[in-house]
């Protein structure tokens, strides 16, 4: 009885906490609900924002670990840019970024190093763009803290570990009217981007539900992360701790915050079995490891959409992101068959001589028939999707999201991912961690857009 006592007492100490913080939450008839705070008078709503065009898009790079140098490659073969700065904590890396540069025959970028280094990047004057690819932790303090002095900021994923974090994002973009774009690859797959159109012109008829995930067995990489940053931060935590690459590309099909919001996810993980076992060898602990060998999340949507998303870094499986689409017409999926299961009624005219069975995968030339018809309009400019390919970076989806974002601000166009998705996708750090906590109880999601989440009419990448 004592402990039980404990117990209760502890949990209404922690829901007293967040009903006192105007980002938390509070436990009403059996679900958890989080707060959405009105908006501040000197914010305005991201929703749509484009900013003036800039001719020559002058970046900053920080965190030159594993992804940074990648980044700073690509950019080498995007026209319109120039390099300014380059930072990481370590000097040898920057020096090791710089080299980049000169093999590309473009003039040395400004180096920065040490604890400090980032925040003068951020306070020099010409720059337009900073571009963070350091760990989670740091995501949201090195995102603002741009945004304030004056820089548009693209973030590595998840952009944030909390809803707090979220917050801090979308009120920063919101009063500085600086772009914040999550760099969330995957809705650039050549699959996801022609399932996407085949979605928005109707092939899979009313798309009913999603499924993504992160699996990824990240037993050869946990020695890479610097200081051991994704494991202390995964043995701390519950919950689908990276849950971007999974949830993006299917939310854009369900045009979620633009016709359509995320209202509340029911989460729950397995024990920790091969985590465990890593923490004992790594730390000569006692196994103490918090996040679940998988991690499991439903979702379901104001119109009564629901999506499916999953995490597992421990396993020896097979990569998978899932993505797979349900429709009452068709059907599509990448993980492991990627394919499409469509009927005669629902493609352009020029494909109905093929006999198509929708409760059936479709064959192979019909696959690469329906790949060619419905490519999506972005990868066609300029033969980009041929180029990404010999570039690099995931099979040329990392270029592609690159390129887009350096497209859309030397036009003046919304970016294809807004502060939103940044919010949206990344609280499920969050959310699925209070969920799991409390027994898998139902959590609604904030919204992050006060209201706006239906003021758009569709996913749509300007052109």
């Amino acid at each position: 009885m004592k402990k039980l006592l404990i117990i209760v007492l502890a949990a209404l100490s922690l829901c007293a906490g967040c009903q006192n913080d105007p980002y938390g939450y509070v436990i009403k008839d059996g679900r958890i609900v989080y707060k959405t705070p009105e908006r501040p008078a000197d914010q305005q709503s991201m929703i749509g924002f484009a900013a003036d065009p800039i001719e020559n898009v002058r970046v900053g790079f920080i965190g030159l670990g594993m992804r940074g140098p990648g980044a700073v490659y690509r950019f080498t073969n995007i026209p319109g840019t120039t390099v300014v700065a380059l930072c990481d904590l370590l000097p040898e890396r920057v020096a090791s970024a710089q080299k980049i540069l000169v093999d590309a025959g473009l003039p040395a970028a400004a180096e920065y190093s040490g604890e400090d280094g980032w925040k003068a990047l951020c306070e020099r004057d010409d720059i337009d763009l900073v571009y963070l690819a350091v760990p989670w932790q740091h995501h949201t303090e090195f995102a603002v803290y741009a945004m304030e002095c004056g820089h548009h900021v693209a973030i590595e994923v998840p952009a944030a570990t909390n809803v707090k974090e979220c917050w801090a994002l979308v009120n920063t973009s919101e009063r500085t009217r600086k772009h914040c774009m999550m760099l969330e690859n995957c809705v650039y797959d050549d699959f996801e981007l022609t399932s996407l159109n085949m979605a928005q012109q109707g092939v899979f008829g009313e798309v009913v539900h999603v499924e993504g995930a992160y699996i990824h067995n990240l037993d050869p990489y946990w020695d890479q992360y610097q200081g051991d940053w994704r494991m202390i931060y995964n043995k701390a935590h519950h919950g689908d701790v990276y849950p971007t690459h999974g949830l993006g590309p299917i939310a854009q099909v369900l045009n979620i915050h633009r016709g359509d919001k995320m209202d509340y996810l029911v989460s729950m993980d397995t024990k920790s079995w091969h985590g465990s076992e890593l923490s004992k060898q790594r730390y000569g602990d006692d196994g103490t490891y918090a996040n679940g060998d998988h991690t499991g999340t439903y979702i379901r949507t104001r119109n009564g959409k629901t999506i499916e998303v999953q995490h597992d870094t421990y396993n020896p499986r097979p990569y998978s992101r899932m993505y797979q689409i349900t429709g009452t017409k068709g059907f599509a999926n990448k993980y492991p068959n990627s394919n499409f299961a469509v009927g005669n009624g629902n493609v352009n005219k020029n494909l109905s001589i093929y006999d198509l069975d929708a409760e059936n995968y479709v064959s192979e030339a019909v696959r690469n028939a329906l790949m060619k018809e419905y490519q999506h309009p972005i990868t066609k400019e300029g033969s980009l999707l041929e180029t990404a390919k010999k570039i690099g970076g995931h099979g040329g989806m990392d270029f592609i999201m690159d390129y887009r974002l350096v497209y859309c601000l030397h036009r003046g166009l919304p970016l294809d991912q807004d502060v939103y998705d940044a919010a949206e996708w990344s609280c499920l750090t969050e959310l699925t961690e209070v969920s799991i906590n409390h027994g898998s109880m139902p959590v609604e999601f904030p919204d992050f857009t006060r209201g706006e989440w239906n003021r758009l009419d569709g996913v749509h990448f300007a052109l």
